[in-house]
């Protein structure tokens, strides 16, 4: 048996990428270090499977590779602190480097620090960074070999895949820089997310994880839209498919009540990952955000009348400008009452462009890291008394990872890499990633269950 912590650090929403790819003779090759949210790794995949499309080898190493391309993140300053020191290793091990993703957008920043970097492109410019690759390694196809794989470039495990519904974000939170950086709400059409969907399904995927800026406003910038809200129908059609599919980066919108039936009758998993950030209404109008948290208890309320078993996961901000005792006191109080079932937690970081960096009133940061203590204990309290209450229960759960030890596997209640464990220690041996089984849970600790097959 083996514990988990969670959240893995004050980044709760990290994609972590996997290349596994031969390399045949003669073959140009790059490297791809991704870093950030998952939103970031479907870009390097997208970007890895035009190189592929042209020939290029994907190498799990800089030693194997002619060029690597670094994907940043520039979400906090310690994200760019992380993309920077990325950058610099790439730059020390390989020597030629390609930058893209969300710090690219500040290029000078980048090459200030890294002059030797041979191009700087933004998020989702993939023509820029196809245009960079082509000048730093020319291609070589061999048509006889260089077969694009039906699924295109995956830097997943095979049986679950992030699917990007839409870029941008329309809010203005005062703390994010993220409009700045990807630009207004942009969605994808319907049938090109759903056939998507569908050829990965075709692939073997058995879950899908919907991830955007702001996915319950999907559709609504769209010119040809016939409905208020295209998240539903395009989440209804998602259900259709056979696969496991859940939602992230959901807006609490009145419409999002009106997912919870597909929750309730099995097309769509029964999780929702909604950013609360706060419960203080004087906290919530310094962040520019919807200040209803009392509302909102309703909500949830009403959310789990009408599905009894929905998970509910949010990240929260502490240490904001201003935030006083009271207000961090109240949102501990709220979650006494939300009772949330998955929490992250960051520290609030300053982040060039917000506007949050005016503000007065900055929190120590000795301060902040006693009230993360604080949330991250209650939060825990929660957790461990909501998984006590599932031993003895029988429950789906879906195999990510086999070892001579034991079964890593997931609940519905659990999203990769960010949520909980359930782990199968006894007759695991014939089982494959990828397998959904039903399993009978027999112990619990703060964050990962442990089970046995029935």
């Amino acid at each position: 048996m083996r514990a988990m912590q969670n959240p893995p650090d004050l980044r709760p929403d990290l994609a972590r990428a996997r290349i596994t790819e031969t390399r045949r003779d003669g073959q140009p090759t790059i490297g791809m270090v991704s870093l950030g949210c998952p939103k970031a790794l479907v870009d390097s995949e997208r970007i890895l499977t035009r190189l592929r499309a042209e020939g290029y080898g994907i190498s799990p190493d800089y030693a194997g590779a002619d060029a690597v391309i670094v994907n940043t993140c520039g979400f906090l300053d310690s994200a760019k602190a992380e993309s920077l020191e990325a950058i610099g290793e790439a730059l020390s091990e390989n020597g030629r480097v390609i930058v893209t993703g969300c710090l690219g957008a500040e290029p000078e920043y980048i090459t200030g620090v890294h002059p030797r970097v041979l191009a700087v492109t933004g998020p989702h410019q993939y023509e820029q960074v196809l245009d960079a690759v082509h000048g730093a390694v020319p291609p070589s196809p061999d048509p006889f070999v260089d077969l694009l794989p039906a699924g295109g470039v995956k830097l997943t495990p095979r049986h679950y895949s992030y699917l990007k519904i839409s870029e941008g974000c329309n809010h203005a939170c005062k703390f994010c820089i993220i409009p700045d950086m990807r630009g207004k709400l942009a969605s994808r059409p319907h049938r090109a997310v759903l056939r998507e969907a569908e050829k990965l399904v075709e692939a073997g995927v058995k879950e899908l994880l919907v991830i955007s800026q702001d996915t319950s406003a999907y559709g609504t910038d769209l010119k040809d839209r016939t409905e208020k809200a295209p998240i539903l129908s395009l989440a209804r059609d998602l259900g259709e498919l056979g696969a496991w599919v859940r939602m992230h980066y959901v807006y609490p919108y009145p419409h999002v009540r009106e997912l919870i039936p597909l929750m309730a009758e099995g097309k769509v998993l029964p999780y929702l990952d909604i950013p609360f950030q706060h419960a203080h209404p004087d906290t919530l109008k310094r962040m520019a955000r919807p200040a209803a948290a009392a509302r909102t208890l309703d909500e949830i309320a009403a959310w789990r009348a009408a599905c009894p078993e929905i998970v509910l996961r949010s990240t929260f901000i502490v240490g904001y400008p201003g935030e006083t005792e009271e207000e961090f006191q109240t949102l501990l109080d709220w979650m006494d009452e939300a009772r949330l079932d998955r929490v992250g937690c960051f520290q609030y970081e300053n982040v060039d462009g917000a506007r949050s960096n005016a503000l007065p009133d900055h929190v120590p940061a000795e301060l902040k890291q006693e009230r993360w203590d604080r949330f991250m204990e209650k939060a825990q309290q929660i957790s461990e008394a909501k998984l006590a209450a599932k031993v003895g229960q029988r429950i789906e759960v879906i195999v990510d990872l086999v070892e001579d030890d034991a079964a890593t596997c997931r609940t519905k209640a659990d999203a990769p890499e960010i949520d909980g464990n359930l782990f199968i220690d006894e007759g695991h041996e014939k089982l494959t990633p990828g397998d959904i089984v039903t399993v009978e849970v027999d112990e619990a600790g703060e964050y990962d269950l442990w089970g046995r097959l029935v």
